[in-house]
This record gives C-alpha cells, sequence and structure tokens, in this order.
C-alpha cells in the first residue's frame, strides 16, 4: 500500500497529514506507530486526517491520531496545519472554514501576515486549582478542557520543570482515567508565559496548541495573566487571547508544509 503525505510543522509541532476526501483512512494503530516512528518512519507528533464532513454546517472532518496510535479529541498546532493544507491541495477557497472533531466544531482562518488563527472555542474549567498526589509529592494543577484534557502547573523556572520525570505519571494518573496533557508554565509577565507540555500518547512536543490555550485560560482565571498572552513554546511562540467566560480562546500562531512524499507499508 502507497500513500502520499504531508510533513507540515507548527511552532515545532510536527504531523503528518493524509487527504482522505476521497479515500477511506485504513490505517491501524501499529501502521500509525510505524510511521511516527523517527528512526524506522517518517516521524511525528500526530498523523493529522482530512475527510469530508459528516454533518451539515461545516467544511471537513478532522481526525488526530497521536504517535502512539490513539486517536484524540484535539490538536491546536494541527488545526493551523489543516487549513494551509486544504488551501494547498486546492479542496477550498475559502480562508476562514469550519472543521468538525471529535472535541467539537473549531474555525481556523488563514490571515494576511501568513500565520492562522483559531476559534478553539470556549473552554471547559474543571477545577481551577486541585491538589493531587504526584509520586508521593503535592502537585497543585489546574484542570481545563480544549476539546482534550490538560492538567496546568505553574513552575518558576521551565527549564527545570519535571517535564519528562513527572509528566508520564501525571498522564496516567488515576484523577484521569482518559489520561491527560500535562502542561508546566512559567510566568515570565503579565502577559508572556513559557510554557512545556507532555502531550499524552506522543511525549513531550516542541509545541503545544490546546495546552498554550488552556496555560493562559488558567493564568487569567487565577489573576496571573492579562489577555492577549504570548507563549513562548520550544518551537516558536503563539499568541493566546480570551475574553473570559463563555467567549471563545484564540490562538494565532505559524503553519508551514516541511515536504511531501510517498510512503509504501
Amino acid at each position: 500500500m502507497k500513500l502520499a503525505f504531508t510533513k507540515m510543522e507548527g511552532a515545532g509541532n510536527d504531523f503528518l497529514v493524509f487527504d482522505c476526501t476521497k479515500k477511506k483512512f485504513e490505517l491501524n494503530q501499529e501502521q500509525i506507530q510505524r510511521l511516527a516512528d523517527r528512526h524506522f518512519g517518517i516521524g511525528c507528533d500526530q498523523i493529522l486526517v482530512v475527510e469530508r464532513a459528516s454533518q451539515p454546517g461545516v467544511d471537513f472532518r478532522y481526525r488526530i491520531f497521536n504517535a502512539d496510535g490513539g486517536e484524540v479529541e484535539q490538536c491546536g498546532n494541527g488545526a493551523r496545519c489543516f487549513v494551509k493544507f486544504v488551501h494547498a491541495k486546492g479542496l477550498t477557497a475559502k480562508r476562514e472554514i469550519r472543521v468538525e472533531t471529535l472535541g467539537g466544531v473549531i474555525v481556523p482562518r488563514l490571515e494576511d501576515d501568513g500565520e492562522v488563527s483559531v476559534n478553539m472555542g470556549p473552554p471547559a474549567v474543571l477545577q481551577l486549582l486541585e491538589e493531587l498526589q504526584v509520586e508521593n509529592k503535592p502537585v497543585q494543577v489546574s484542570i481545563l478542557s480544549m476539546g482534550n484534557p490538560h492538567a496546568v502547573q505553574v513552575v518558576p523556572e521551565i527549564k527545570r520543570a519535571p517535564v519528562t520525570t513527572q509528566g508520564p505519571a501525571l498522564e496516567h494518573h488515576p484523577r484521569f482515567p482518559n489520561r491527560v496533557n500535562a502542561g508546566y508554565m512559567q510566568v515570565r509577565d503579565r502577559h508572556r508565559i513559557a510554557l512545556r507540555v507532555w502531550e499524552r500518547g506522543s511525549g513531550e512536543t516542541l509545541a503545544c496548541g490546546t495546552g498554550a490555550c488552556a496555560a493562559v485560560v488558567a493564568g487569567i482565571l487565577r489573576g496571573l495573566l492579562k489577555s492577549p498572552v504570548a507563549v513562548d513554546a520550544r518551537g516558536g511562540t503563539l499568541t493566546v487571547s480570551w475574553a473570559g467566560g463563555d467567549n471563545a480562546v484564540w490562538m494565532k500562531g505559524p503553519a508551514k508544509s516541511v515536504f511531501e512524499g510517498m510512503i509504501e507499508l
């Protein structure tokens, strides 16, 4: 089986994108893992699938698979790549599209400066501050959903945050039966943070769009931040805006194609 793919990245969060508007997506978990492997495959954090809409009022269906082969609800950096992809492939001429995901409908929009803004919908704040026992130590986290689950904590120094050690333990904590993305946020000033995220099913990534949104919402509600907020990830900077309440969270950042190819499975 030969597959055409496009490798893309948004602030260093990298993806394999497949056009399945004319054929069914049929990769199994083992094949997804193989493609995502950086030594034996192509390498990516997530695989993104473009499908025809399955409901009225939307333009496309957007599916996301983590590197471990599991399907997840949402991916913000991937959403920016998604709209660039469908434009480049001539699948739409619209600059703003409505896209259905497992986490709800999102609205990515091509901006004049070449970046992409995404209406991520309103956040769901499940617990603004909760103390968990992680590896026999108390950890205070804000628990939110941006269509997918996040546990965000404030750290004094981002470089020393226990992302790769504590992150896996948080991901699999009993508090989160469907696992969780663990975010580590350093507040630099009221309009800027540094962020690292351990993503469930993928490990630490260079950027996490929904993680950036969740961190900013948590910071605003805790009185630490004021919209708009620049989010410095290891792979680049995103801008997140939120007016509070039931208003949608807006995320803006880069999205680029890296290369295209064909692989045989």
